[in-house]
């Protein structure tokens, strides 16, 4: 599966945020794991958070083909340098 040139920016430009770069592996070894129905779920009841901030996180939660994608990337990545 070929990655796109936008979507190689996203993934570089999220690897540069370290604070989005471990919340999103994280969220990558919670779908690993199967366990993104309940992060899910305590997302939506999460009191700490406007709707918006958790519309953002579950959409990037529920694409688990971009947190895999992330993942890999960032395991490449940190080989090669």
């Amino acid at each position: 599966m070929p990655i796109w040139p936008h979507e190689l920016e996203a993934l570089e430009s999220v690897s540069q945020d370290e604070a989005a770069l471990d919340l999103f592996l994280r969220m990558a070894r919670i779908s690993r794991g199967g366990g993104m129905n309940d992060f899910l779920r305590e997302l939506v009841e999460s009191d700490e958070l406007d709707s918006e901030t958790k519309a953002a996180f579950a959409e990037v939660a529920t694409n688990r083909p971009f947190l895999l994608a992330l993942d890999d990337y960032v395991h490449r990545t940190r080989i090669i340098h």
